[in-house]
């Protein structure tokens, strides 16, 4: 099954030509013009058809006069320009087009077709399943909107060598969108609105995307050979670079309008999660927040806090509460210091928040501002990191960009983090700087 994505962008498309924010600006300065998504199965069957897909396919040197088959998933007008269908009409008269769409669709699309024209029409609701040409199709429910539009849906694409999941536009997946079993070769799941996330709206962003992406793969629709592919984006995304590394650690891809995607057969894309991560960063950079979205998609993280309990401290409990409202609840919180053990137990995802606060406590064990020796437990927790069979993400403070500490003890304290900063990230695969709530790869 072959697939060319005729356009990836949201209904304004990104950039909007109408705004001047800096995500908008930076997209026209690269180039990356992204028009209504779209997408093109074969060549003969399309999915979604807003006003700019024709001629956006025409810009990637793509001729529609083999389309056989156009599925539409709701009458909002970014996926629904049926003016095409006149357009058709005005030079094919003889080879059959099958419009499939919910009820608004196919009153919206009757209006452009002439009495003669050789289009059937497919009234479809979600639960329904119908054979379009070669292609077995499964409409799903979709959250978008209302009955006015659709009421809108998702398709389940099987083909006679690959399965493709078109989910746009939606909020979060339905219960009975969630194929058991499905396996889909390729998924097309929208993805709107970036670190924006109170829209209020039905769509999805970087926080509910990894979401749906874990529901996927708890019931075995998504698996470790699924190509996943982020489309209908908007300017609330952060630039496509950060975009990119960001969605790698869900096992997922941007991609620019016209690229081909070959589904049933190998690919050079990295889908792989690395096994250790290290993200650095000062206070209030974000860090947390990013870790813990590396692991969104995940079902069974353990997170380590290593903060401990301060009970004679209201606004550090605030802080504490704070982190655990803001992790998903499916995770399991673990208060502990024994990152040792831990590492060498555990087998599912592990979120460690913070190494800071570790080397604190054990250097308040051993006496370090009297001379206690913590090296002999540095090095411990070095040798089980680098010997874990769990996939780790270690949060810790980066400490070597600050002023001298003004006592002993805090330059004491300043160094032994350094060190372990930079022990930790010598056996990582990925380290990970965020900087101002903006994450910087550095390996």
């Amino acid at each position: 099954m072959r697939i060319t994505l005729l356009g990836t962008g949201g209904a304004d498309g990104w950039p909007n030509p109408f705004c001047s924010c800096a995500s908008c600006l930076g997209a026209l300065e690269r180039g990356e013009i992204r028009g209504q998504s779209a997408a093109l199965v074969d060549g003969v069957l399309l999915l979604d058809c807003g006003p700019e897909v024709p001629r956006n396919a025409l810009r990637q040197g793509i001729s529609l006069r083999d389309v056989r088959h156009l599925l539409i998933t709701h009458a909002h007008p970014d996926h629904a320009g049926a003016a095409a269908l006149m357009w058709r009409g005005w030079v094919e008269r003889e080879r059959p087009l099958c419009v499939v769409g919910p009820p608004a669709v196919i009153a919206e699309c009757r209006q452009w077709v002439g009495p003669d024209d050789p289009v059937d029409f497919r009234e479809v609701r979600a639960g329904e399943q119908l054979r379009v040409g070669e292609y077995d199709v499964r409409v799903l429910a979709a959250a978008h909107a209302d009955e006015s539009v659709g009421p809108a849906v998702l398709y389940d694409v099987t083909g006679p060598d690959a399965r493709l999941l078109y989910a746009t536009d939606t909020a979060a997946l339905p219960e009975s969108s969630l194929v058991d079993g499905a396996a889909y070769d390729g998924v097309l799941m929208e993805e709107t609105f970036g670190d924006h996330s109170s829209h209020d709206s039905d769509h999805l962003d970087l926080t509910t995307w990894p979401e749906q992406v874990r529901r996927l793969r708890a019931v075995g629709a998504v698996t470790d050979r699924t190509r996943l592919v982020v489309t209908h984006l908007g300017h609330r995304n952060p630039p496509t670079a950060e975009l990119a590394s960001r969605l790698q650690a869900w096992g997922a891809e941007v991609l620019p309008d016209g690229a081909v995607i070959d589904l049933g057969e190998p690919t050079t894309a990295s889908r792989g999660r690395p096994r250790r991560t290290l993200v650095l960063g000062g206070a209030r950079s974000g860090k947390s927040s990013y870790a813990e979205s590396l692991l969104a998609d995940s079902d069974d993280v353990t997170y380590v806090a290593t903060s401990g309990h301060r009970s004679d401290d209201p606004e550090w409990s605030a802080r504490v509460a704070a982190h655990r409202e803001r992790r998903p609840a499916h995770w399991e919180t673990v208060e502990t210091t024994d990152l040792v053990g831990l590492l060498r137990s555990g087998t599912g995802p592990v979120l460690i928040d913070c190494l800071t606060l570790w080397l604190t406590s054990v250097m308040d064990r051993v006496g370090a501002w009297d001379g206690g020796d913590w090296r002999g437990e540095v090095d411990a927790l070095v040798d089980a990191w680098r010997a874990t069979d769990a996939v780790v993400v270690a949060v810790t403070n980066e400490v070597g960009s600050g002023v001298v500490p003004a006592s002993a003890s805090g330059r004491l304290f300043r160094d032994a983090l350094g060190t372990l900063n930079a022990r930790i990230a010598a056996n990582s695969e990925s380290v990970v700087e965020v900087v101002a709530g903006i994450p910087r790869p550095l390996r």
